[in-house]
């Protein structure tokens, strides 16, 4: 498996969303936070708070206007975290697998 091939089987879209991250299983504050990639299978974000790979998280991710040719719609997920690595301005960058979404209703 050394060989570098990318191993990913679904496709990866790029894309600065808005991300909302609640702690699982816990009242913690609500974090704020940007995708740089997602799939339907998992993202990558980045943060300034600190993830332990394993951790379950719930987030909600925003898909605005633009993408979605009506109005903002918001993606409430639960997932885990794979793996955190330094990204850049002192940032971390978390990728994360999906495991359960569901649509969220217009307020």
């Amino acid at each position: 498996m050394g060989d570098g091939a990318e191993r990913r089987v679904a496709r990866r879209f790029t894309m600065t969303l808005p991300l909302r991250v609640f702690p699982h299983e816990s009242s913690g504050p609500e974090l704020k936070a940007q995708t740089r990639d997602v799939s339907y299978r998992g993202l990558y974000f980045l943060s300034e708070a600190k993830f332990d790979v394993g951790n379950l998280i719930d987030f909600v991710i925003t898909l605005p206007e633009q993408v979605t040719q009506s109005g903002e719609v918001n993606i409430r997920c639960q997932g885990q975290i794979v793996r955190v690595e330094p990204a850049s301005n002192g940032t971390l960058g978390i990728a994360a697998k999906i495991d359960r979404y569901e649509f969220l209703h217009a307020a």
